[in-house]
Formats: C-alpha cells, structure tokens, sequence
C-alpha cells in the first residue's frame, strides 16, 4: 500500500491521522522528536501540526527554529513524495527559512505545491509557511527538492 492511500484508510477512523503519523515517524526516526500530526495529506498540499510542549522550546519557552524546519521539511517532503510522478525520485538539496515571529503556540506547517510542475527533472522549491494558533506567519521556508524522473524505456524500431 502506498503512503497516501495508507493515509486515506487510516484517516477515516478515530486516531487515524495520529497513527499514521507515528508509522511515518517510524520510517524516519528524527521527526519524531517533534511528535508531528499529519492533518491533510493529498498531491500539493500537506498539513503538519505540532503542539507547542517543552521538548520543543528553547531558552524563551517558544518553539524552537529547528523544530520548525523539522516541520517544514516533514511537510514539504511529504508532498513531495506524493505529488511527483510514479517512479521519480527526490533527494532535499537546500533550504532557506525566516523567522517571522515568535512561535508562542501550538503550531501548523502547510505546504502548498498546487502551483508546481512536478514533471520537472532538477531542482523544484517547495514552499512552506508555519502558522500559530491564531493564524498569523511565524516562519517561512522555501526547500530545494532534486527530483530525477524516472527514464523512459527506449523503443526500438523494427
């Protein structure tokens, strides 16, 4: 089964997103140090949150920036992975981020791809904004994804 059609099947029952968050986690052990929920997961467009906890917060009792490019990376990656062609692969090459404003609550990283053309072969920028509770920008990130298409089989004339 692949990622998003695990997600749509565990999406529709009680603790679904939270479940399937915690098997991505699993897949690669880092993002779970933010302890992640996957909200929206479709080609274009994924939805991240986290709650603002200790284990997230710097010296200031904010969420710490690295937490944050561990949510925009999380959620440009996964659409990504699901926006791209059957076959192509992707590697994040870069990343460029501003801090906008203190991150004082819980937080949401939406990654809007709707725009790209996902059949380019290079590089691709994923853009990503995280939101605070009350809807105002704290940080942005524009991500650099190497995307290899998958090579084409060569047909030979007879």
């Amino acid at each position: 089964m692949n990622t998003l059609a695990m997600y749509r099947r565990l999406s529709g029952i009680p603790f679904g997103r939270e479940l399937f968050s915690k098997a991505v986690c699993r897949i690669a052990p880092y993002f779970s140090s933010i302890n992640p929920t996957i909200e929206t997961l479709e080609p274009g467009l994924v939805k991240v949150s986290i709650r603002n906890r200790r284990s997230v917060q710097n010296h200031l009792k904010t969420v710490h920036a690295i937490a944050m490019c561990n949510m925009a990376e999380l959620a440009g990656g996964m659409m990504t992975d699901i926006s791209i062609p059957k076959g192509a692969r992707w590697i994040p090459a870069g990343m460029t981020v501003k801090y906008l404003k203190k991150a004082k609550t819980d937080l949401t990283a939406v990654a809007d791809g709707r725009n790209i053309d996902w059949s380019i072969n290079g590089d691709i920028v994923v853009p990503v904004e995280i939101s605070n509770t009350e809807g105002e920008l704290v940080f942005t990130a524009h991500i650099t994804m190497n995307v290899k298409q998958a090579e084409q089989p060569v047909l030979k004339a007879a």
